[in-house]
């Protein structure tokens, strides 16, 4: 018989509203205390809409309006939970009691279910490297990599390789802005010895001349071709589903992205690690210069390496970062969001909807349920 399990620590209202006066953010649902201090500035609805509801029931607030949060969202949440209310949980907790509310009921549909996170029980051991575990979830994968956790993901056995397979954010602008700087350099003095044309290998007859002119078109339109590899890459490699009977393509498609859906807030994860990127970008230039003069393949090259970057730096902060409401980087948090949370298989732009709406992969707007 297995033993019972511990039984859950209890607060009272004084002891919650102490902690509430120290800084923290405790929520919950119910009688059940949450313990948010540490995810208010991930939340995709921004610090203050969870710190103005400290010490409330967000009951409610699960169901929306403004956002219906999803079955990933409430477990998500699981991982927060810190224990019992005492005494009558109506309400909410203000001078060390707590005070009664009209709470809104709740669609029963989308009540959250209240189960303790149990990583003794989960289908990988967490004390050991991941990635030679996952090859083996099979038909089971896909489910459990769409689950996130917040804790850090460890792929490898070797200290070396594990090391290589992360990267701090600010690598990406210190190893590539010098790089995009320099290559922008010294193709602008090219085109502007004005003896660069498109099209000569073809005809020359009907060759183009690209002159200095050019480079900031050509500079903006790297940038362009770049957003849209962002989104052929997350969509359509990031995003594959790998055969449930192939153990090396699970572990690929986990390697590429799946650990960042299945630990979502490990930063050592968020931005490309050097090795990895310079393939990618090594594979841009190279597909540019079979096609175009040097001069203007290197230009577009320039532009695109800026996309890169800025692409990182987005990604990185719509993870750690808190925008402004109503901003554009506050509305692009959102989406992301949704995209880990709830839409997985749409919603793939990362610094731009532009693709998402031109293959007409947007995220559904929410139709939220009038309670009765």
């Amino acid at each position: 018989m297995a033993p019972a399990p511990p039984p859950a620590v209890s607060f009272s209202p004084a002891e919650v509203q102490r902690r509430l006066a120290a800084g923290a953010c405790w929520v919950r649902c119910g009688a059940r205390l949450y313990d948010l201090t540490g995810f208010v500035r991930h939340h995709p609805g921004g610090e203050q809409l969870l710190r103005a509801r400290a010490g409330e029931d967000v009951s409610a607030d699960l169901d929306g309006p403004p956002h219906r949060h999803s079955a990933n969202a409430r477990r998500w949440l699981e991982q927060y939970y810190v224990g019992e209310l005492q005494g009558d949980p109506q309400g909410s907790v203000e001078n060390g009691t707590v005070t009664s509310a009209n709470t809104q009921k709740t669609d029963p549909w989308m009540e959250p279910k209240l189960k303790m996170v149990d990583w003794d029980k989960d289908l990988v051991d967490w004390q050991k490297p991941l990635l030679w575990q996952v090859g083996h979830l099979g038909e089971k994968y896909d489910e459990w990599v769409h689950q996130p956790v917040i804790r850090p993901i460890r792929l490898f056995h070797s200290d070396l390789i594990e090391a290589l397979s992360k990267s701090v954010w600010y690598s990406v602008p210190i190893i590539w802005m010098p790089l995009m700087l320099y290559v922008s350099w010294s193709h602008y003095r090219t085109l502007a010895q004005g003896n660069v044309r498109l099209f000569e290998s073809f005809s020359t007859e009907y060759s183009v001349a690209m002159p200095e002119s050019a480079f900031p078109g050509l500079f903006v339109l790297g940038m362009l071709l770049w957003s849209l590899m962002e989104y052929l890459i997350h969509r359509f490699l990031f995003h594959m589903k790998p055969p449930s009977d192939s153990h090396y393509l699970i572990m690929l498609h986990f390697v590429l992205h799946g650990q960042h859906h299945k630990a979502p807030f490990d930063e050592s994860r968020l931005v490309f690690p050097p090795v990895p990127a310079s393939l990618g970008i090594a594979f841009f230039y190279i597909i540019l210069r079979l096609l175009l003069p040097e001069a203007v393949a290197g230009t577009m090259f320039a532009g695109g390496l800026l996309g890169y970057v800025i692409y990182d730096m987005i990604h990185y902060y719509l993870h750690f970062g808190s925008p402004h409401k109503g901003s554009y980087l506050y509305n692009m948090k959102a989406h992301h969001a949704k995209h880990h949370f709830a839409h997985q298989q749409s919603g793939y732009g990362i610094s731009t909807k532009l693709w998402d709406h031109f293959f007409h992969t947007l995220i559904p707007e929410e139709p939220h349920l009038k309670m009765q």
